[in-house]
């Protein structure tokens, strides 16, 4: 009995101690044509295989980045930055612009109607339109 209340306080307290993840939101600028995208669709912007719109990074530093592609395109860091080098490298693509937070990508969605980003969704203003939700 002792063990076991031990080990529900335990479990408590790391289940505390856990950092709350994101809930990261794909944005575009908020006039453009586009409502909503498939998981698919939007893991082909950044992974470089479609250019029809131009995807914002975050920085690599950024825990919202490896989310992003853990939970969009089913890779981690690495491989997606593996990705763009060997696309880079052969010419077939050029690196996504990197940005420090969640306003430079609103900022760069402003700038850009064909640009396409993630930010945490408490960072959701009038300025974008979400049109995919990572889970």
């Amino acid at each position: 009995m002792k063990k076991l209340m031990l080990a529900a306080i335990a479990a408590t307290a790391f289940g505390a101690a856990a950092p709350a993840m994101a809930e990261v939101v794909v944005v575009v600028n908020a006039k453009a044509a586009e409502s909503t995208m498939s998981k698919e669709q939007v893991a082909q912007f950044f992974l470089g295989k479609s250019t029809a719109m131009t995807p914002i990074d975050q920085t690599e530093s950024a825990p919202i980045r490896a989310e992003f592609y853990k939970k969009v395109a089913d890779k981690d860091a690495a491989q997606a930055k593996a990705l763009w080098s060997k696309l880079v490298f052969t010419g077939k693509a050029t690196m996504p612009k990197e940005v420090g937070d969640s306003a430079a990508v609103k900022a760069a969605l402003a700038a850009n109607p064909k640009a396409i980003g993630y930010i945490d969704k408490s960072a959701v203003d009038a300025t974008v339109k979400v049109v995919y939700t990572a889970q």
